[in-house]
């Protein structure tokens, strides 16, 4: 019941939406809500739609580049935005969004069905769409072949038989990269880290840039490189099945989610200041916390969906795991002292 009156209400604002534009005056088509995103973002076009059916708002998506980036440019045009509505700014970068003053408030009626651990704004400029666990990722037959065992713990990538066998994305420019980086200070601390860092340099790990480089040209189970050890997420495994051309037994890849070696990465959705169309705005934020686009972000996005509503694919429930105790870290943590931490982690392992 509560669906069908939403949805009804929706109607109305829609209606109004289409015979006016933002400004009060006629308009010759759709209201337009631009949602920026970042490269990664990705829904079925039947859903949108749907959307845009139902309510006579026009959806245009803009990616803008990885997360950093795309929050980069919506900081710098906050006097002219280049976007009404923002997915996708995570954890690792909520502070420094929430000091830029960048976002409308709006408390979401869905955000009854949304977990209360992943609400990180008591003043709703933010709300969680979707999360998953930065963590490491090995290749399952390179292992069994070679006889070794798999990884289980942070300490054993400096073990030397681990040498040269890892390859991790560069935390300057990588939320993957950050997020683990920020696994190891929660693991080892402020003042034991870069000690940790040393030894991984000196065991030979590999930095690269970004996820795409380090999964698809240098992990053995995607690719021809020699890596058999990848920062990763939980749920590239069920990426592995999906896509594979003949559905395999088993996973080919394994996610270690042993307690502490993951770093939970939460995403979010905010309405841009100084949009012209804020209730068109509201009406898409409610839709992309709504339990059909939830249901879609799985085999689209490969991580979970905030909504706890929203039922998971058979798919992602047999070869999906979320990580039992995560590292997590107050936004608030990282805003203060990301820069240093990245500075120094710079020094030890690029130079």
């Amino acid at each position: 019941m509560r669906s069908i009156a939403k949805w009804l209400v929706l109607l109305v604002i829609a209606g109004l939406a289409t015979a006016c534009s933002a400004g009060g005056g006629a308009t010759d088509g759709p209201v337009v809500v631009r949602l920026m995103t970042h490269d990664s973002f990705d829904v079925s076009a039947e859903l949108i739609a749907t959307f845009e059916a139902e309510t006579g708002i026009q959806v245009e998506i803009f990616k803008a580049g990885d997360g950093g980036e795309m929050l980069n440019k919506a900081i710098l045009a906050k006097d002219a935005p280049l976007a009404d509505v923002l997915f996708g700014v995570d954890n690792t970068f909520l502070s420094r969004a929430l000091d830029n003053d960048i976002f409308l408030p709006y408390q979401s009626p869905l955000l009854g069905d949304v977990s209360d651990a992943l609400e990180l704004d008591s003043q709703y400029r933010v709300s969680p769409v979707d999360f998953g666990d930065i963590c490491l990722n090995y290749d399952v037959a390179w292992f069994e072949e070679e006889g070794v065992p798999p990884p289980d713990s942070l300490g054993d990538l400096v073990d030397p038989t681990y040498a040269g066998l890892t390859v991790i994305e560069n935390a300057a420019t990588s939320t993957p990269g950050l997020g683990f980086l920020l696994v190891t200070i929660e693991a080892f601390g402020e003042d034991g880290y870069l000690d940790y860092w040393q030894q991984l340099a000196a065991n030979d790990v590999l930095v690269v840039d970004g996820w795409e480089q380090a999964y698809y040209s240098h992990f053995t189970a995607a690719s021809d490189g020699d890596r058999p050890i990848v920062v990763s997420y939980a749920t590239s495994p069920v990426a592995e099945v999906y896509f594979a051309e003949e559905t395999p037994v088993t996973a080919p890849t394994a996610a270690v989610l042993t307690d502490g070696t993951c770093f939970r990465q939460i995403e979010f959705i905010g309405i841009l200041k100084g949009t012209a169309v804020e209730e068109q705005a509201r009406l898409l934020v409610d839709f992309l916390l709504d339990k059909a686009f939830q249901e879609d972000i799985p085999l689209k996005m490969f991580v979970f969906p905030a909504n706890e509503t929203a039922q998971l694919p058979e798919i992602f429930r047999m070869y999906g795991h979320a990580a039992d105790a995560p590292a997590q870290m107050a936004p608030e943590r990282i805003a203060a002292n990301r820069e240093t931490w990245i500075q120094d982690w710079t020094n030890i392992v690029l130079r």
